[in-house]
């Protein structure tokens, strides 16, 4: 705007007149009006883009909302424009803003492209959103106020009841998704198997990936896989203070690129100790022994899977990507990288069962199977598996007298579902790797917004 204001201000002293002095008497009231263009430009340059477009106009949908800061905002460089960091400081506090919001710059990551049109979401008018946590009474506002969000968006159906972004983070920005991927692989399997890509979640792995023949994720069933009950030795630990040697091993040989990559990335871990399919222990190894069995299974990159299968059937609007490793694989332990409202879009793709506006995308009997707890596997109940969640297929399972399941990423990324009532809630987020009374607000939140929204 300013370059094209000073063009427009420059062009009469330039312009040649074969009019004569006419035009000479003109040129002080020409160059007034040209002088108040300039003007009118500079002004609307210089004004803060979340001012105009947190003023909608008449008749027209409301505009997200944009905040500069968030909570400790300084701490995570604020002043310095929340920088992103590099393979050696991305995951510090001071870098994690402009890291999650750009790791596909930081590391390799392979293109999903959106679709040709984007599917219709509608904006309205913020409702007013109460509830109470440990006495005190509260409001999105709040709720913003007190964890670091970058961006949080509550929509059911085609609607979208709040989007808010903090940090300076905008609607264009990559969320990473953490481990929020993992469900994303798990549906990719749910396809593979309707078009008989793969046979049976019965089969081991080593069927498909035969330089697994003789390791114990080769002998391990892949629903076991999908359940994270293979029984072998993985301790994944992400404290920021004491991040596990497995865990610490197995990002620098894949997303980091400091290793091979590939199958080299997941048999060093060959302890099985306990039997399979009796115990939930949480281990990111096993959903990249997936991501290598559907690579093999469909012959081709897993991001192209996504984006002809999920992505651009649900009419996402921006491109996505997935990191990969040195080998090219993707890593779908996690690292999927997208916008937010395209976040939402599969998160209502799965409140409908696999639906997408009457086209059914994802099988709805295996999104049921991987969304439910069963009572004859007791380990993957919530209160076992964990103290309060239960485990489907590389899915959160919510404890409810209805079905409710979430994508969990760590430091805060998650998307919860609801499919009675369609209702889902996104929320990309900078905390410690894990921090239990962070998210125990967050519930409080989604457990107000089911009882606000979800009869």
């Amino acid at each position: 705007m300013l370059r094209i204001g000073l063009a427009l201000a420059a062009g009469p002293r330039l312009r040649r007149s074969s009019r004569g002095s006419r035009d000479l008497e003109k040129r002080p009231a020409r160059r007034r009006v040209w002088a108040l263009v300039l003007l009118v430009c500079v002004v609307a340059c210089a004004s803060p883009a979340a001012t105009t477009r947190d003023t909608p106009v008449a008749g027209e949908e409301p505009p997200p909302r944009f905040a500069p800061g968030g909570p400790d905002a300084e701490a995570f460089g604020a002043s310095l424009g929340y920088p992103k960091g590099t393979p050696a400081n991305y995951w510090r506090t001071r870098w994690r803003v402009g890291s999650n919001s750009h790791l596909d710059e930081i590391f390799r990551g392979r293109l999903i492209h959106r679709a040709s049109t984007p599917s219709r979401l509608v904006r309205v008018a913020e409702p007013r959103i109460t509830w109470t946590f440990r006495g005190a009474d509260l409001t999105v506002d709040d709720y913003l106020s007190r964890y670091p969000t970058t961006g949080l968006l509550i929509a059911r159906g085609d609607t979208i009841f709040v989007e808010r972004y903090q940090y300076g983070r905008a609607d264009r920005h990559r969320f990473t998704s953490w481990s929020m991927a993992k469900t994303v692989t798990a549906m990719l399997i749910g396809i593979a198997i309707d078009e008989g890509r793969i046979r049976s979640v019965n089969d081991l792995a080593a069927a498909y990936v035969p330089a697994l023949a003789g390791t114990e994720y080769g002998r391990t069933s892949l629903r076991h896989l999908l359940q994270m009950s293979s029984g072998v030795r993985f301790n994944e630990d992400c404290r920021q203070d004491s991040v596990s040697s497995d865990l610490l091993q197995f990002i620098l040989d894949t997303y980091v690129g400091l290793g091979p990559g590939g199958v080299d990335a997941v048999t060093s871990f060959n302890e099985r100790v306990r039997p399979a399919g009796t115990k939930f222990s949480y281990s990111s190894v096993e959903t990249f022994v997936l991501g290598l069995v559907l690579t093999s299974a469909i012959g081709r990159p897993i991001a192209d899977y996504l984006e002809q299968k999920i992505w651009q059937p649900i009419g996402a609007e921006a491109d996505a990507t997935w990191l990969i490793d040195k080998s090219g694989q993707e890593v779908t332990a996690c690292c999927l990288n997208a916008v937010l409202r395209d976040y939402a879009r599969l998160g209502l793709l799965l409140a409908h069962d696999g639906n997408w506006r009457g086209r059914q995308i994802i099988p709805a009997a295996w999104l049921l199977e991987a969304t439910t707890v069963h009572l004859d596997q007791p380990h993957l109940w919530p209160g076992t598996a964990t103290e309060t969640e239960g485990y489907g297929y590389q899915t959160w399972i919510i404890p409810n007298e209805r079905r409710m399941f979430m994508l969990w990423g760590a430091a805060g990324q998650r998307i919860y579902v609801d499919p009675r009532s369609k209702l889902v809630m996104v929320n990309t987020a900078v905390q410690e790797c894990i921090d239990p009374p962070a998210l125990r607000e967050m519930n409080a939140l989604w457990a107000a917004l089911v009882r606000q929204f979800g009869s």
